[in-house]
């Protein structure tokens, strides 16, 4: 049995779920972070996607987005999207694969509903913000004794603050995903990242 058939009763048992849940839409996100990200930002913003029938899901990684997508799909529900730049391609090709699109620029992935974070999510959130205020996150995370050690590490010390940050939120299980609540939890609403503004504003 290859991958692929392993992997396909997964997808197929997450999307019935969505199904006799009764949701009409569905955004796919790369993993915990984005959907911590979008779950707080929805909050904050006076939406319950519960009540309006919106499912955030994680597919573990772009990776399986061809998958999701087929099997959606098949089930003709909205969809729409969140990925990193670097997998952009892998969205474009399970766009085109299920025929809701062909030879598409990332305009035309964003008129379906699916959009790119430059360079991700975390660089997206450090950018929209600054880096003061997201040291002030991690100070109120209780991190800024652990994000200075970080800091000086020798591999550190030439990168800039912003890069700084980003790494830093990687290099523990579980860090992206709590980061991604607590920076959108107190941010300015109207410094909200343009990617994660959109896909929210496309279901």
């Amino acid at each position: 049995m290859n991958h692929q058939s392993r992997y396909r009763p997964h997808v197929e048992e997450k999307a019935d779920a969505v199904v006799r849940g009764g949701f009409r839409a569905v955004i796919l996100v790369e993993g915990a972070s984005d959907e911590n990200a979008l779950r707080t930002l929805a909050l904050r913003q006076g939406r319950d996607l519960r009540s309006e029938g919106v499912s955030i899901m994680a597919m573990g990684g772009a990776t399986n987005a061809g998958h999701f997508l087929r099997s959606l799909h098949s089930h003709e529900l909205t969809m729409a999207g969140l990925c990193d730049l670097g997998e952009e391609e892998a969205f474009r090709r399970g766009l085109e694969r299920v025929r809701v699109g062909s030879e598409l620029t990332r305009a035309g992935m964003e008129s379906l509903g699916f959009f790119v974070c430059i360079v991700d999510l975390e660089d997206e959130l450090i950018r929209a913000t600054g880096p003061e205020y997201v040291r002030r996150v991690i100070d109120l995370q209780g991190e800024s004794e652990s994000f200075s050690r970080f800091q000086a590490q020798p591999a550190q010390r030439t990168r800039s603050i912003e890069q700084q940050l980003r790494r830093f939120m990687g290099t523990r299980s579980g860090r992206k995903a709590r980061y991604g609540r607590a920076l959108v939890e107190s941010m300015d609403l109207a410094s909200v990242p343009r990617p994660l503004e959109l896909v929210l504003h496309s279901v």
